[in-house]
């Protein structure tokens, strides 16, 4: 068994609170910056007065609305403004914020509204509304919804006008360390979601020693974020508290389709994100980059920027000749790549999933450091990252400031800290079997080296093991094959199988401008996965994957699929993780075809 902890000087009150960090900001910066909003074509700054003001009128609509102390209220939108405006007017009013994904069928919004009795719920628009409407009659505590785009917001801080501001105050003070500050319902790649409890001291230790740990990338001057992955996940919410006592400036671009607009207006200098969006940046750059001569430097770039973040780890550092072949493909490549990202972004923070040392090395070659992290919505996000000055691509770098990990000897990872969630709603014996002496258990696998940085590996329950008795972890192999750019999903099989085998899908976006540039001809997903020059490019690509294992746990076979696994079709996560269990279930006659003939394996 390995344990490694990280110290934090951050120190924390049992009264703290999250609008505590908020009054505590307002206190010592009011008129700064505490987020911009998208107006036209120009982003108008919304000082920490005015937001403050703004979350004081729309927490007393919800007291004239009757929500107490302690009630449960559900918002259910895409990451925009009034997103962030309604979350601390819930925490202001006392109440707990119940987030919703967007894309929620009713009956998701049924279990979690009877689960957690919410009282009010605020959509995004009438469509939300209507799937609410569709088990309302099964919510009789659900006394109203409102729709932001009918004028929610403005309609909540209109009927608070006659709430004493001293209510605010004193509901403002209610809340200490161990209270209730919300309900985030796991995405679920298997079973009905839990509702994990995360209280106020779990977004306060973990907000005040991320300032500490990681202040040159959120609490420097001039530090910004644009947001746009969901705020119902725990990494964007967590991510919205942090600005506060950071004080970087938070933006919000609910429209992925309008992203590399926003980015290039809010011009963010650190990001959060998922792999999946920096794969789809490199692979977009790479098709954009057409065929023949720009073709050829593109990747003659992309190789010097792996190799000089590579050397960046050796005591001799890159050669005079790299360093030359680096600011000239800085000039050809590089610039145009982080002026896609909006031109100053330094940093990103990326987690969810592996990210892998080609695209970790990558970014850092081209000038934005990737830190990648781990962690869960029990963990309130981070547990662990790579930091500015401790950073070691291919990990999920130490235990994240005032945290502790530990590795048993069979493999599992174990977390302890005061962002450790509190329980599982309403489920006593999957609390009592996740949180054990004051340590959660994971579910996930990975090793600890000998300086503290922790590489996962897989997920207790994903491990294959296959017929010869090799215990294989898929999360590599995925990774690597991913990387090819019209790749969208990959799910490894094999268990109890004769040899390991992959379900691969191709994204439809990426695919058009890749058979163009290879001189194929134009044909759709379903077409493209049986056409033997696609398949031929394929079977590169899972060669080059298996590189990285052993002839036991390399890919033999793939077989692509005909529709690619997204949130609308229930087979991701809203925060895109494939649910393999699922997948597994309903393509069995697929993988059971990898294994009708197994001639030569």
């Amino acid at each position: 068994m390995r344990e490694f902890s990280s110290p934090t000087t951050a120190t924390t009150d049992p009264r703290d609170s999250i609008p505590g960090l908020l009054a505590a900001r307002l206190a010592r910066d009011p008129d700064g910056t505490f987020a911009e909003v998208r107006e036209g074509d120009a982003w108008t700054a919304v000082t920490v007065a005015e937001f403050s003001a703004r979350v004081n009128a729309v927490a007393k609509g919800l007291v004239a609305r009757g929500i107490e102390p302690g009630d449960r209220v559900g918002i259910m939108s895409r990451t925009r403004y009034e997103w962030t405006v309604l979350d601390f007017a819930i925490w202001a009013a006392g109440a707990v914020g119940v987030p919703v994904y967007e894309t929620d069928s009713a009956e998701q919004v049924r279990w979690i509204c009877s689960d957690t009795g919410t009282r009010l719920m605020v959509v995004e628009t009438a469509a939300h509304a209507h799937v609410v409407g569709q088990v309302r009659g099964d919510l009789p505590g659900l006394v109203d919804v409102l729709v932001i785009d009918d004028g929610a917001v403005d309609a909540l801080a209109a009927a608070g006008t006659g709430v004493d501001d001293q209510e605010i105050v004193r509901r403002s003070a209610l809340a200490g360390m161990d209270d209730l500050a919300t309900v985030i319902y796991t995405s679920g790649t298997t079973g009905r979601p839990k509702g994990v409890e995360l209280t106020h001291g779990n977004f306060v230790s973990l907000s005040l020693a991320a300032v500490d740990g990681l202040g040159d990338v959120c609490a420097v001057p001039g530090a910004r974020t644009l947001m746009f992955m969901p705020l119902a996940h725990v990494f964007a919410r967590f991510l919205q508290v942090l600005c506060v006592p950071s004080g970087a400036v938070l933006g919000h671009a609910p429209d992925a389709r309008h992203l590399v607009r926003d980015l290039g207006g809010f011009q963010p200098t650190f990001l959060l994100a998922v792999p999946r969006v920096f794969e789809k940046v490199y692979n977009s750059a790479e098709q954009t980059a057409g065929s023949g001569v720009k073709l050829r430097i593109f990747r003659w770039a992309a190789k010097v920027a792996i190799t000089y973040s590579r050397t960046l780890d050796e005591p001799s550092g890159p050669s005079a000749a790299l360093r030359t072949q680096h600011r000239l493909a800085g000039r050809l490549v590089y610039d145009k790549l982080r002026h896609a990202l909006g031109g100053r972004c330094d940093w990103a923070v990326s987690g969810g999933a592996p990210l892998g040392e080609r695209l970790g090395h990558f970014y850092r070659g081209i000038g934005v450091r990737v830190l990648e992290g781990y962690g869960l919505t029990e963990t309130t996000a981070p547990t662990s990252v790579n930091r500015p000055g401790l950073t070691k691509v291919g990990t999920v770098g130490p235990a994240f400031p005032g945290t502790s990990l530990r590795v048993d000897d069979d493999g599992q990872i174990w977390i302890s800290g005061p962002h450790v969630f509190r329980g599982y709603r309403h489920n006593p014996e999957e609390t009592a079997e996740a949180l054990v002496d004051g340590w959660f258990r994971t579910g996930d696998v990975g090793t600890l080296d000998d300086d503290g940085y922790l590489t996962i590996t897989g997920r207790t329950k994903e491990l294959i093991v296959t017929a010869g008795g090799k215990n294989v972890a898929p999360a590599a192999l995925e990774d690597r094959l991913r990387g090819h750019p019209i790749v969208s999903q990959v799910v490894v099989v094999g268990d109890q199988r004769p040899f390991i085998g992959a379900l691969v899908t191709l994204d439809d976006e990426m695919l058009p401008g890749w058979l163009a540039n290879h001189g194929l001809p134009a044909m759709d997903v379903r077409t493209a996965g049986k056409d033997p020059r696609v398949l031929e490019a394929l079977d590169r690509a899972v060669e080059r994957a298996n590189e990285a294992v052993s002839r036991a746990e390399s890919i033999r076979k793939i077989r692509v699929l005909a529709t690619d696994f997204t949130e609308a079709n229930g087979y991701l996560t809203p925060s895109l993780k494939v649910k393999r269990s699922l997948v597994l279930r309903d393509f069995a006659p697929e993988i059971d075809a990898l294994y009708v003939d197994t001639r030569g394996d």
